[in-house]
């Protein structure tokens, strides 16, 4: 089942095309048919209860596979249209359900009045979103036939310009996920013989749209998939950026935290070998990529880090684990400042009681 929302300006036009001569009125509701004129009067004259409502035209098309047509009785068809109707709250309100016999799949054209019995408007915010939505709750619930994906079309049975569009569609899908901005799509698109250009707004040099061209064919991003619209595709490789700049502050926080962490290990156990002339063994470390090698405090010692407590966690998100072991090297380094001040005071401390022995 797959439902279409059709742009209307005029109660006539829309009656006048839904009454076509193929055709049958399956349901009408506070209007009277069979009249075009009559059933057009009758909407009209309800439009005048909210006259601040310009558009006052609900127009829809409901179509089902050929596959089911041996199921779509009238009956059927118009249980279908009320339930519809209810889930998309167009409720207490003048309608006319009308079934098209001029085609091989099964479908009716539903003209609405979306200013209802009593005044009140039939909203259409996210019409398309949520129509999409209820189709498909439908086609699941009455056990319809749905249509397979893009994955599923067989190629080689494809004529142009449908066959150039899937070309189209499996080299994006197979390059988008190697792909961090619209740069470098365009270089793996234009690898296998893709072009790309961009639609602006007005004379400025903001983009507002993409196209994509083969064989001598030309897509919008919309037309190869929805997916593939200019906005989405924009807002990936917008959130990819974000992605790697937080990345690359969460990188730069760690390498600091993992910097004053081996200045305070230092300050507090020696120095770890490297140059110093401190005797003893060199301690565990863990590598900590970028940001390096830390050793870990010995054994008994008041500073809780472990190489357990570095290891990422199941679920744990890279940016979750960075962010959380800079925190624990920054509590470490701070831990062993104190702890190394403290031991700098007992050291003067006995220094003194010593010279006053003396």
């Amino acid at each position: 089942m797959v439902g279409k929302v059709i742009s209307a300006s005029s109660f006539s036009g829309t009656v006048g095309y839904v009454m076509k001569e193929e055709s049958r009125i399956l349901e009408a509701e506070g209007i009277m048919p069979p009249e075009v004129k009559d059933m057009v009067q009758d909407f009209k004259d309800q439009t005048l209860l909210n006259p601040r409502l310009k558009n006052t035209v609900g127009h829809i098309s409901l179509s089902f596979s050929p596959k089911d047509a041996p199921r779509m009785t009238d009956a059927l068809m118009t249980q279908i249209a009320k339930e519809y109707m209810q889930k998309m709250g167009i409720t207490n309100t003048q309608y006319l359900l009308v079934r098209h016999l001029d085609q091989p799949h099964p479908h009716y054209h539903l003209v609405c009045n979306r200013v209802g019995n009593n005044g009140q408007t039939i909203s259409d915010k996210n019409i398309k979103i949520r129509n999409a939505k209820v189709c498909r709750e439908l086609t699941e619930k009455y056990g319809l036939y749905l249509a397979p994906g893009k994955d599923d079309v067989r190629r080689e049975q494809l004529r142009e310009p449908d066959k150039t569009r899937y070309e189209i569609y499996d080299a994006i899908k197979g390059c988008l996920p190697k792909c961090k901005s619209w740069n470098e799509l365009e270089g793996k698109l234009k690898e296998q013989g893709i072009g790309v250009r961009y639609k602006y707004c007005g004379n400025t040099d903001r983009k507002q749209g993409v196209l994509f061209s083969k064989n001598g064919f030309e897509f919008s991003g919309s037309k190869i998939d929805r997916t593939f619209s200019f906005t989405k595709l924009d807002n990936r490789f917008n959130h990819i950026q974000q992605q790697t700049q937080h990345r690359a502050t969460l990188v730069g926080n760690l390498s600091a935290a993992a910097s004053n962490y081996r200045s305070a290990f230092a300050g507090l156990f020696g120095n770890t070998g490297r140059g110093g002339s401190s005797t003893r063994e060199e301690p565990p470390s863990v590598n900590l990529g970028k940001a390096g090698g830390i050793p870990l405090p010995p054994a008994g010692s008041p500073v809780g880090v472990s190489a357990e407590q570095l290891q990422r966690k199941p679920g744990e998100s890279p940016e979750e684990h960075i962010a959380r072991i800079t925190a624990l090297l920054d509590a470490a380094a701070a831990a062993m400042a104190i702890a190394a001040m403290e031991r700098r005071r007992r050291m003067e401390e006995q220094k003194r009681r010593a010279k006053m022995k003396i």
